[in-house]
Parts: C-alpha cells; sequence; structure tokens
C-alpha cells in the first residue's frame, strides 16, 4: 500500500464548515434589516453614526482630509488609527454620508468579519486540541455558539466601529501563530515556519495596530512565542530568526506611512493614535469614579474644553492633558490604584451599564458577561494543567490585551477581540467534564 504524504501545512485540515460562516452571516444581515439596526439617530448630527470614526470619514469624504473627529470643523487629528475611517471613508464616497444605505453596507461588511471568526475560532479549537480527542467536537461547538449567539453579533449589527473587523483579525494571528509552531500537525519547523506565514504575521500585525493599537502589546510576544518554535536546533533557529527580522520589517514598512504623516503634520512622533493623555486625565477627572466616559473629553460644543481643544490643536491640547494627568496621579497615588482594580473589575465582571430596558434584563446582561469570563479562565487554568499547545499564548493574550485599560478606561465592547479564545476555553471547559463512566475511555 503506497504511503500518503503529510498535508500540505498550507491547507491543514482544519477548515471550519462552510454553513458555520453562511449561517451566522445571514442571520446578522436579517437582524440589520429587520430590526433596522441601520437607521442611526440623527441627533448631534449624527454623532453616533460612528462617533469619532464617522466623524473623521465625513471629513475624508468632504475634502477635509483625515480631521475633526467631534463636532464641527477642530483640525488635523490622530485621535483615532486610522484603517476603519478609511474602510468607512470609501463607503461614504460609494453610498453618501451619513446615509441609510451606507449605514447598512458598513454593518453587513462588519458582519462578513464576524461571521468569518466562527471559521477562525474553528481553526484554532482543532488545532490546540487536536491531541485530546475531542478537538472537532470542540471546534464544532465553539464556531456554532459564536456563530449563533447574540452575545457574539452585536457588535458587528449594531456598531459602527472597528471590533468585529479587530476580532477576526486578532484571531487570524493566532492562528498564524499556531501554524508557524505547527500546533496540531507532525511536522517539522522547517515545514512550519515559512516565509510567507512570517510575512502574513508582519503584515496582518500592522494592520491590527492601524485598527486598535492597544492589541499591539501582544504582537511581539506572540511573534517570540513563534520563534521559540524553532529552537529546537541552531540552525533551524537562525533561519526562522531571519524571517522574523523580515516580518519586523514588514510589520514597519507598513505602519510608517501613517508615522510620518503624523511627524509632517504635527511635528512629534504619534504612534498610531495620538489621544492617550486626553483620555488618561479623563480616566482620573473629579466624578469619574472609573466609570466609561470622562467629562473632558471635547466631542461636542457643550463639553467644558471644546473651545480649548479646537483653539489650541489636537496634539497640544493632548500634551497638556498629559502633564495635568501625571500631576494629578503623583499627589492621588492611591485613589489612581483604587480606579485601576474597578477597572479590572469593569473588564472582567461588569461594566456599569444604563438600566434602560428593566431590571432583570440588567441582571441576565451581567451574568452573561461574568460567565464568559469566569468559565473562559477556568478553562484557560485547565488547559495550562493539561499543557494543551497554545494555552501558554492564550494566558499572555489575557495578560496583555486589558493591561492598558485598567489604567485609562473600560467599556464591554473592547474585551471583544479576546471572545473568540474566551468561547473556546469556554466550551473546553465543559467538554473535558468527563461522565464518571467513561473517564477511562481511550480517545478517539
Amino acid at each position: 500500500m503506497q504511503k500518503k504524504n503529510p498535508p500540505d501545512a498550507s491547507t491543514p485540515p482544519f477548515k471550519a464548515p462552510a454553513a458555520m460562516f453562511w449561517v451566522g452571516f445571514l442571520i446578522r444581515v436579517l437582524y440589520i434589516t429587520l430590526a433596522h439596526t441601520y437607521r442611526i439617530r440623527l441627533g448631534q448630527d449624527h454623532l453616533q453614526f460612528g462617533w469619532e470614526m464617522g466623524r473623521i470619514a465625513r471629513a475624508l469624504a468632504t475634502g477635509y482630509g483625515y480631521a475633526d473627529p467631534f463636532t464641527g470643523h477642530t483640525g488635523p487629528t490622530a485621535w483615532v488609527p486610522p484603517l476603519y475611517p478609511w474602510l468607512l471613508t470609501g463607503i461614504f464616497k460609494i453610498f453618501g454620508v451619513y446615509t441609510a444605505k451606507s449605514a447598512w453596507v458598513i454593518l453587513t461588511i462588519n458582519s462578513i468579519f464576524s461571521a468569518a471568526t466562527s471559521s477562525v475560532i474553528y481553526e484554532i479549537a482543532s488545532r490546540c486540541f487536536q491531541h485530546t480527542g475531542r478537538a472537532r467536537k470542540i471546534a464544532l461547538w465553539s464556531g456554532w455558539l459564536w456563530a449563533l449567539h447574540p452575545a457574539a453579533m452585536q457588535y458587528a449589527v449594531r456598531w459602527i466601529w472597528d471590533m468585529a473587523v479587530t476580532a477576526f483579525l486578532f484571531s487570524k494571528v493566532i492562528v498564524l501563530a499556531l501554524r508557524a509552531r505547527g500546533v496540531g500537525e507532525d511536522l517539522p519547523p522547517t515545514d512550519t515556519q515559512t516565509t510567507s506565514r512570517w510575512a502574513i504575521f508582519g503584515v496582518f500585525s500592522a494592520m491590527l495596530g492601524l485598527l486598535n493599537s492597544t492589541l499591539l502589546l501582544f504582537v511581539p510576544v506572540c511573534g517570540i512565542w513563534m520563534l521559540l518554535g524553532a529552537a529546537k536546533t541552531r540552525a533551524a533557529f537562525q533561519r526562522t530568526f531571519f524571517k522574523a527580522i523580515m516580518a519586523g520589517t514588514l510589520f514597519c514598512a507598513c505602519l510608517s506611512p501613517w508615522l510620518w504623516r503624523n511627524w509632517t503634520v504635527f511635528h512629534a512622533f504619534i504612534p498610531i493614535r495620538g489621544n492617550f493623555g486626553a483620555e488618561l486625565h479623563a480616566s482620573v477627572a473629579e466624578g469619574y469614579n472609573g466609570f466609561t466616559m470622562g467629562s473632558r473629553i471635547p466631542i461636542c460644543e457643550v463639553c467644558p474644553d471644546y473651545l480649548e481643544y479646537k483653539q489650541m490643536g489636537e496634539h497640544a491640547y493632548v500634551r497638556q492633558e498629559a502633564q495635568l494627568a501625571q500631576i494629578y496621579i503623583r499627589s492621588h497615588k492611591r485613589q489612581f490604584a483604587q480606579l485601576a482594580l474597578k477597572r479590572f473589575y469593569f473588564y472582567w465582571v461588569s461594566v456599569p451599564h444604563p438600566i434602560e430596558f428593566g431590571v432583570w434584563n440588567e441582571v441576565f446582561r451581567v451574568l452573561n458577561y461574568s460567565f464568559l469570563c469566569l468559565a473562559s479562565l477556568l478553562g484557560l487554568a485547565l488547559a495550562l494543567k493539561q499543557r494543551i499547545p497554545g494555552a501558554v499564548l492564550c494566558a499572555w493574550a489575557f495578560a496583555l490585551l486589558p493591561l492598558v485599560y485598567y489604567f485609562v478606561t473600560v467599556q464591554a465592547r473592547f474585551r471583544h477581540p479576546l471572545e473568540p479564545i474566551m468561547t473556546i476555553l469556554t466550551v473546553f471547559l465543559f467538554q473535558s467534564a468527563t461522565l464518571p463512566g467513561r473517564r477511562g475511555s481511550k480517545p478517539q
């Protein structure tokens, strides 16, 4: 009998059923269409149509450049990373600025990425749990749960923001790392640590930064974890090290046009986004109390600092706010630490939310939010104990993704990029609850 060759690493046997994507996508689009979520409220000059993202996209589409993140014309900005506003600008130019058609199209695009995340989840789960005998079951449950669960859909069908795209791209970066390490495959590093995978990792990481720069804390750790997979021999490590250098070069090359734009416009080095000082000062402002919106963010004319922001220009204003924040934090260290602990609680357990639809609806929301956290943390602990491949990388994601938010601000949507991994670990936890009669059964 002729011996079969091992499957090509570029096309591993970890492809999700096509129905998983299509069902998830159609449900999302039907909800957008039937629930009329594309009809955005007109108040405050369409502010809820993408907030700062929508404002900048309007400025780009109407000839003002990358500017005006708030009400009126306030000048050049680097308040948010550029990738999603550029996407929104293209839609505005084709379907109109702040139109219902534009809203439907961008929410549909969000839904494509959200539904596609279920297929990425399937590959992550099937790779990591390949040797447990339950890989396909965990992968199917995880992927379908993401495709069908309303909580996984909400940011795709209601929010004109980057969360759905970011969650997809972050999950793809995890997949690239698993492929490079050969997780789930019995292949030598020379077959898994390919130049193309490292190149795609560099480009995707840059795109991730241009969507949500906070997630860049994870990228170097992910790259090191990939590189360690080739540490078995000196020669393999050296070859892979040069591929990692190439990926880093591509990463810098993709970011450099945006960094150069910021330098020429603001005459200062602004890494990706330039609002940190303002957000930090808002997070410690009087009456803030750790909640999700500081009173000092100059969203519109009625905000106290709007005129100052407009007159000073964004960079000068943010630099001033950063200095004021540092002065306040130095003299209120204990309060700052207490706020950080409070935001830690918000991120993992429950972000404060107005009770708009009744007490029981809010109770259900809190239970749903906190249950995923608890179950996924227990699943992560179990995966680390059982030495599941990729568990260490997931642990680093849990540690690094929320880190900045503990010290600035927290909203429920900030956890969304991590939720695909949380979904997998939650399913793994419950799939590991073996019945007594089957405890000694042999894995399939």
